[in-house]
């Protein structure tokens, strides 16, 4: 029997080194497989100003419908804005992501737009700024930003002109509608201690308990079970449709 795949999309400013701690983890019968969007990694970047209909096309071929994807923070959002532009996956797990970056009850759109301004002037400590935001949350803020850190080094993971193209899509990406009518199976997973994440996601979320937007970093066993449960079932919900 073939094992059950799993594609692991990272974040912004983030690549698919912040899965490393969930693989002593995945029980058997997943295969999971952490790629990079284009631009991180070993992956080509697309132009400037590149469009969804051009990032769907570049990931047409690492993004297979027969597996579930995994998509956390960023990589969410853009996960669930391809489901209009690629095959549908088995499933879609958002983890850290909601319909919008932006909220009036979370990160405003005021926070965002001061964010890109300083990420103009100085790209690497925007940056490094944010990975200490996004750390915030977890029940140990110093350690976590400490293991990202050691994940990453201090150089950015992908060039200024893709990095400003996430936050482009940070501001504008709304999948309302796209999960509303969404061609497979939907679970959202959110850190109930989450600095990106407001109230109201929260509330549309099932909660991790005592983690924040990183619980790949302070919870890694527990995450990769979470993940492994839901995926187990659509995968079962799948074969039942058959």
């Amino acid at each position: 029997m073939q094992p059950l795949r799993l594609i692991l999309l990272s974040g912004w400013g983030i690549d698919r080194r912040i899965w490393q701690p969930l693989a002593a983890h995945w029980p058997d019968h997943l295969a999971a497989q952490a790629i990079d969007w284009p631009g991180y990694g070993d992956a080509a970047a697309l132009g400037t100003n590149a469009t969804l209909t051009e990032l769907a096309k570049a990931m047409a071929e690492p993004l297979a419908n027969e597996a579930i994807w995994v998509g956390w923070s960023l990589g969410g959002l853009l996960a669930a804005a391809l489901l209009e532009e690629l095959p549908p996956p088995r499933g879609l797990i958002l983890l850290g992501a909601g319909n919008t970056f932006c909220a009036t009850d979370g990160v405003t759109s005021g926070e965002l737009n001061a964010f890109r301004r300083a990420f103009q002037r100085d790209p690497t400590a925007t940056w490094q700024h944010f990975l200490r935001w996004q750390a915030q949350g977890e029940p140990s803020p110093r350690q976590a930003y400490r293991q990202l850190h050691d994940l990453l080094g201090d150089t950015l993971p992908a060039d200024s002109d893709t990095l400003a193209t996430g936050l482009d899509w940070l501001a504008s990406i709304d999948n309302r509608r796209r999960l509303a009518v969404a061609p497979c199976p939907v679970v959202r997973l959110t850190g109930e201690h989450d600095p990106l994440i407001g109230p109201a996601q929260r509330r549309a979320s099932e909660l991790l308990t005592g983690v924040g937007h990183c619980p790949m970093l302070s919870q890694p066993q527990a995450l990769a079970a979470k993940i492994a449960h839901h995926a187990t079932q659509m995968a079962s919900a799948n074969m039942a449709v058959l």
